[in-house]
């Protein structure tokens, strides 16, 4: 096994340093979704297509394919029944912890929405209506996810929320799940995943209707459909496997950074890499990370994970360390580097989510903080950000002019159409001014 990580330590000053960099941004593009050459495209696409033309029939079809349950239509939707059993039955410190959560994301959230400020001159917000929250449902449950997506909405005034989530506990969802969709008092809840529940959302079917905008995290088939169907919906980000960036220098503890890239790599697949300027502390943090893997559950996954999507990059110096980090634009990205390390976050432009000094490790931000944990992932947090409740607004544009105010416009908006060729914009302004 020791042999096996060696490789994820890698040098500047060692040949191929850069190609394996690249390797590395590559890997995590395609964990995140299916480009372009890749047969799954074709295979997410005739999902869809086939969704959109024969409705609860094809996702019945491609549920039972994906996720072994046969289910009818009448089946799809979990019963106000079932959430409220799974809500009696949840362990009640669990529940207290989750709604401690909730109510820190509520706070926050709250605090930075923009639709509880006066709107400036020109431009009103308006809350869309309806919204679809894809919830991850394959390798472990993940209530979390329901909390950061949710409650952004709820904070913006959502009116239709609804759920979907792949049938992978005993032919339904994880009861945990349903028990804090009912904690937040949402009942239209599918157990439904994969491509087929994206399509399903986008375009209608007899028995879901269509949404305004699709949100959430997911695997491969997941983000794709998401972006195969942008446009006749909305999206919030491609959010899709899990990823974290750890700049370090020489004051991190090698421990807690070997620890923090295991809490991603267990996810299998999921990303973590570490860039440093301390060729000392990189030795240490892979010997840690040597020691730690071999205690978890699910070590021969996370070894794999770590061995494919994983690096500790030694720089030359802290400026190519940031300089290659904004490149990465990750998903997290965590700085433990002493008292410098809240000058470093200055730099930074690119990343979902920045998690400062030694005490904040990404998993405060997936579980407690407040901010959203649905983070922009595979480099797009270049021009994606994290999700908010300013997600689930949108802006209209407000324009009204006077007779006086046109009066004194008129000529110049003339000239401007006319010289676009665009003479009915022209005469439409022309008519107003005679008399």
């Amino acid at each position: 096994m020791n042999d096996q990580l060696d490789k994820i330590l890698i040098s500047y000053d060692k040949l191929g340093f850069g190609d394996r960099l690249s390797n590395i941004r590559s890997e995590i593009q395609r964990a995140a979704r299916f480009l372009v050459g890749d047969e799954r495209l074709e295979q997410v696409i005739e999902i869809i297509r086939e969704v959109k033309k024969q409705g609860d029939r094809a996702v019945a079809k491609f549920t039972e394919k994906f996720d072994n349950v046969n289910l009818t239509p009448e089946q799809f939707q979990v019963s106000q029944e079932d959430l409220e059993a799974a809500h009696k039955k949840i362990d009640k410190d669990l529940l207290a912890s989750l709604r401690q959560a909730i109510e820190n994301v509520r706070n926050y959230q709250t605090e930075i929405f923009i639709g509880n400020q006066k709107a400036p001159p020109g431009i009103k917000y308006t809350q869309i209506e309806n919204v679809g929250i894809c919830i991850p449902g394959a390798s472990a449950p993940l209530p979390s996810t329901v909390i950061m997506t949710a409650v952004p909405a709820q904070v913006a005034n959502v009116e239709r929320i609804v759920i979907v989530s792949p049938p992978r506990y005993k032919g339904s969802i994880h009861p945990v799940i349903l028990a804090v969709c009912h904690e937040l008092e949402i009942d239209e809840v599918y157990r439904i995943g994969g491509a087929q529940a994206v399509a399903a959302l986008a375009f209608g079917t007899n028995t879901i209707l269509r949404v305004d905008k699709i949100v959430g995290p997911g695997n491969q088939w997941i983000q794709t459909a998401k972006r195969e169907v942008f446009g006749i919906v909305g999206i919030d980000s491609i959010a899709g496997p899990s990823e974290v960036l750890i700049i370090a220098n020489g004051k991190a503890n090698p421990a807690w950074v070997a620890a923090d890239m295991l809490s991603q790599a267990e996810h299998a697949p999921g990303s973590t890499v570490v860039f440093t300027d301390s060729q000392e502390l990189a030795n240490e943090v892979l010997t840690e990370l040597k020691k730690q893997v071999k205690l978890l559950d699910r070590s021969e996954e996370t070894i794999e994970c770590l061995k494919k999507y994983s690096a500790i990059a030694v720089f030359e110096n802290i400026n190519d360390v940031i300089y290659e980090a904004n490149d990465f634009a990750s998903e997290h990205l965590e700085i433990q580097c002493g008292e410098l390390s809240k000058e470093i976050a200055k730099h930074i432009r690119n990343a979902g989510a920045i998690f400062i000094g030694d005490y904040s490790p990404v998993a405060v931000g997936d579980y407690w903080a407040g901010p959203s944990h649905t983070l922009p992932t595979g480099m797009t947090a270049k021009f994606f950000s994290a999700l908010s409740a300013n997600d689930f607004i949108k802006s209209t544009s407000i324009i009204e002019y006077d007779k006086k105010m046109l009066a004194e416009s008129a000529e110049d908006i003339i000239r401007l159409a006319e010289a676009e060729g665009l003479d009915a914009h022209a005469k439409s302004v022309k008519i107003r001014q005679q008399k």
